[in-house]
């Protein structure tokens, strides 16, 4: 089979763990959302790339139902959201990680 190597994805046969993974910090998102803001098209639920977001049970006072974030652990923080958004109703913005400051230099 072509992409195959002793019946194992060749992708996965080369794949590495990055020398420097202990040192590299991953982003944390904290995904903000102006219900308030929201017309309820769906755009950002239905593009989410990692499927961050789900409808909300909740009306806001546009009769809409916004969405509301299932795990945030999960987001990519790629702004995809942000982008699609007619309302600019909602946006991410980088967590604070314990033990740095906000220069990026540890404590």
């Amino acid at each position: 089979m072509p992409g195959t190597m002793d019946g194992v994805d060749v992708s996965q046969k080369l794949w590495r763990k990055p020398l420097d993974a202990e040192k590299v910090k991953l982003t944390k998102a904290k995904i903000q959302i102006i219900t308030d803001l929201c017309k309820g098209c769906g755009f950002c639920i239905e593009f989410c790339p990692k499927k961050v977001l789900e409808r909300s049970d909740q009306i806001n006072k546009k009769g809409a139902y916004p969405p509301r974030v299932v795990d945030e652990g999960k987001c990519a923080m790629c702004g995809f959201c942000t982008a699609i958004c007619p309302d600019f109703a909602i946006y991410t913005v980088e967590k604070t990680c314990e033990g740095s400051s906000k220069d990026g230099e540890d404590k």
